[in-house]
């Protein structure tokens, strides 16, 4: 008898070790599964996440497609805990895929205490994130605002030519660009993937 309650305690101690293990796995893995996933989406556009990064001689040489007018939507959210007032200075903006576009949010801190924050961005419909190239952005960045402070922000942008030949697309002529503005610590990094490191 003795024996058996010795393996049977062995094997509880054993279950007991590896649901921890599976435990802290997944909670681990929760945790980087955000910036994993962001890090894909921006690589490769899918999930409605604009490209970062461009090749500038294609920005210099690249012509706009005149017979298509694109509506470009510009939202702006922060996170319940942000205390924030964060919008986009012009609620749309008109152009043509393969011109550059400038837009800007404005952002204040209406608290008595500074507010570092860090935003996230994502394009709707999410087929289009593929074409939406980003030149100059504020995004994965910390943004600091003093007591009161308020800054605009500037989205410098293009939709890439070869968005009027996606069959996906032939419907499309409004395209939604949203920020999310979340509350960081002080240094608190998000991971930039490498072909956006300069």
């Amino acid at each position: 008898m003795s024996q058996n309650s010795s393996r049977s305690a062995k094997h509880n101690q054993s279950v007991i070790i590896y649901i921890c293990a599976a435990g802290i796995f997944m909670l681990g893995m929760s945790y980087a599964g955000v910036p994993l996933y962001r890090m894909f989406c921006q690589a490769t556009g899918l999930g409605g996440k604009a490209v970062q990064g461009h090749d500038i001689d294609k920005v210099e040489k690249m012509t706009a497609v005149k017979d298509r007018i694109l509506k470009i939507r510009f939202n702006a959210d922060v996170a319940s805990s942000m205390r924030w007032n964060f919008k986009p200075l012009q609620s749309e903006v008109k152009v043509l895929a393969g011109e550059t576009a400038l837009a800007f949010y404005t952002a204040t801190n209406p608290s008595d205490k500074p507010v570092i924050g860090i935003s996230t961005y994502n394009v709707v419909p999410f087929e289009a994130g593929q074409y939406f190239n980003k030149i100059q952005c504020f995004c994965f960045e910390e943004q600091r605002l003093n007591p009161h402070e308020k800054v605009d922000m500037p989205v410098f942008f293009y939709i890439d030519p070869e968005f009027v030949d996606d069959p996906k697309l032939e419907h499309v002529d409004t395209i939604i660009l949203s920020y999310t503005f979340f509350e960081a610590k002080e240094g608190m990094k998000l991971p930039v993937p490498n072909f956006m490191a300069a």
